[in-house]
């Protein structure tokens, strides 16, 4: 859930904090007092656009600050998905603004808008007037039949997502492959020859790295061999070398190697030297014997380098990648010997293919049509709890028109506000504030289904008061129960339900104009309330009806 929020120098924000808590989170205040900047403040953390106007006046900058608690295990894998870890449970997004850009951090790390909008998406969603206009998308309208439906049309859906993508693959195919003659015979012509090319070549595994080793050292052949030579003289040769010295000097020290156990450990370690150095003269030799090669030798090894790498040119970048696209190619000579035959297997395939997908999307849709029967119930019953007297919501189901990702059904939601009239779809019957209670009534009953903790709410109360007002009020505190939820009002009847209750103001003191946000003690509460109800001149009896409607507002949680 939003544990913290931290705004600094944004439009009449000087600088606040605010701590929320669980469940309903109301937010109030005097119209202009500042409500729809804290809201912004919120979009604007999560990635939403700015302009430079939206900086405090005098200011270089702006920041904003979301922290967030994470408990929730899907949660936190889904973060970790993003390689974005809970600090000791929690989750900082933070945004700095300035003029002309914007740094974005998570816990810290600086990020990617991309990122952070992801990240965004897992921790809290924004319900303003925009976010309604999205029940007007049919697309969402199957997301949320979906998102009902849980784990089994999960699953299933899986399966048919699976066997649309092999679809989709086998008719590409299917369409590449349809040439004419003439220009698969030139194209059988020119495999066969790139073939041809690097098999007469006979590669061998590490050949070229063998190869490059050897060029390098002939280009230096004198130099290695003059080396070499001089460092043999030193160690092996017969004279005065290291080996013949060390032989001397062991012959020497046997004679006395008896008298003193100290003396027979000093040669003992002599020994090995000696041994040591007769293994690397031994090697050296045979080393020394390699640097022997003729001009005959050095031209034949440059040949066969530069034939390699002009194949690594064309094929790939080591042995591996030639054979490889000397492999695709074979299949695809023998696709084009056989084509005949390869055409139909392809056109069969994807005929399989085909039928396999529609029955999969068959039984996706019948397992989609049976729950959504039982949202279509509940969400009726959620608008008739929110004054929708007259009612009747209906999800209606058609066929799409081409295979999708996610199956054949086209979901739409449909809705008649008065009776006798049909039943049409959202956009063209229901007002911005009717798409506000709708979904409204569609969060209350996703309440145990939805996977993101915190919810906002704005505008929420537009167009609405009296007894409708209450029932909305009732919504909100159920769906409370399930998430965390803030919500900013103009209505006492939702502000009522409120567990926390923060004031906004609006105050001018030395010419200067700032918003502040207060969280309110129960007294408050009241206060408040009664100022929503009474307006300017507040009353014995407004306070003591906006006493009345906290009780109320508490029993019925």
């Amino acid at each position: 859930m939003l544990q913290y929020l931290h705004v600094k120098n944004l439009a009449l924000i000087d600088e606040i904090e605010v701590e929320f808590g669980r469940g309903l989170n109301i937010l109030t205040g005097e119209t202009g007092a500042g409500k729809s900047i804290i809201l912004g403040s919120v979009n604007l953390a999560l990635g939403g656009r700015y302009t430079k106007d939206i900086l405090r006046q005098g200011t270089r900058y702006g920041l904003v600050e979301l922290t967030f608690s994470v408990e929730s295990e899907r949660q936190i894998r889904r973060l970790k998905e993003l390689d974005v870890y809970p600090e000791d449970g929690f989750v900082t997004l933070q945004r700095r603004l300035m003029e002309g850009r914007s740094v974005s951090k998570i816990n810290g790390e600086t990020v990617q808008m991309a990122t952070l909008k992801a990240v965004s998406a897992i921790l809290i969603d924004i319900h303003g007037q925009h976010e309604h206009q999205s029940l007007l998308y049919k697309k969402n309208h199957l997301a949320i039949v979906d998102a009902f439906a849980g784990e089994e049309t999960k699953k299933q859906k899986e399966k048919v997502a699976e066997t649309w993508q092999q679809y989709k693959g086998k008719i590409r195919e299917l369409s590449e492959a349809g040439t004419n003659g003439s220009e698969r015979a030139k194209e059988l012509a020119f495999l066969k020859f790139e073939v041809d090319e690097i098999v007469r070549a006979e590669l061998k595994e590490h050949e070229d790295e063998e190869l490059e080793a050897c060029y390098r050292r002939m280009c230096n052949g004198k130099k290695i061999a003059q080396s070499v030579a001089e460092c043999y003289q030193y160690t092996g040769e017969d004279g005065e070398s290291a080996s013949e010295k060390l032989g001397r000097a062991l012959r020497t020290l046997s004679e006395a190697v008896d008298a003193d156990e100290q003396l027979s450990q000093l040669y003992t370690q002599l020994a090995d030297v000696d041994n040591l150095l007769n293994d690397f003269n031994h090697e050296l030799a045979e080393y020394q014997k390699n640097c022997e090669f003729s001009d005959e030798e050095f031209y034949e090894t440059e040949k066969r380098l530069n034939e390699i790498n002009h194949l690594k040119t064309k094929y790939g970048n080591s042995y591996e990648e030639i054979m490889a696209y000397c492999k695709k190619q074979e299949e695809r000579i023998g696709i084009l010997e056989n084509y005949d035959t390869y055409m139909q297997e392809l056109e069969k395939s994807c005929e399989q293919l085909s039928q396999k997908y529609l029955e999969l999307a068959g039984k996706l849709s019948a397992l989609r049509q049976k729950k959504a029967k039982m949202l279509e119930k509940k969400i009726q019953k959620g608008l008739e709890d929110l004054n929708f007297e007259q009612v009747q919501f209906e999800i209606h189901f058609a066929e799409k028109k081409e295979y999708a990702k996610d199956g054949i059904d086209d979901v739409e939601f449909r809705i008649s506000l008065n009776q006798g009239q049909p039943v049409k779809p959202l956009t063209e019957v229901a007002s911005g504030g009717e798409l506000s209670r709708i979904m409204l009534a569609i969060k209350a009953v996703m309440a145990d289904k939805d996977e993101i903790e915190t919810l906002i709410f704005d505008e929420i109360d537009v167009g609405i008061s009296g007894r409708t007002a209450q029932k909305v009020s009732e919504k909100m505190a159920l769906i409370g129960k399930e998430h965390q939820v803030i919500c900013i009002t103009h209505l006492a009847q939702i502000a009522a339900m409120a567990d926390r209750h923060f004031l906004i103001e609006k105050k001018t003191e030395d010419a200067v104009t700032r918003t502040q946000i207060y969280p309110l003690n129960e007294e408050n509460s009241v206060e408040e309330l009664a100022r929503i109800l009474g307006g300017a001149r507040i009353t014995d009896t407004v306070m003591q009806s906006a006493r009345e409607m906290k009780n109320l507002a508490s029993q019925m949680k």
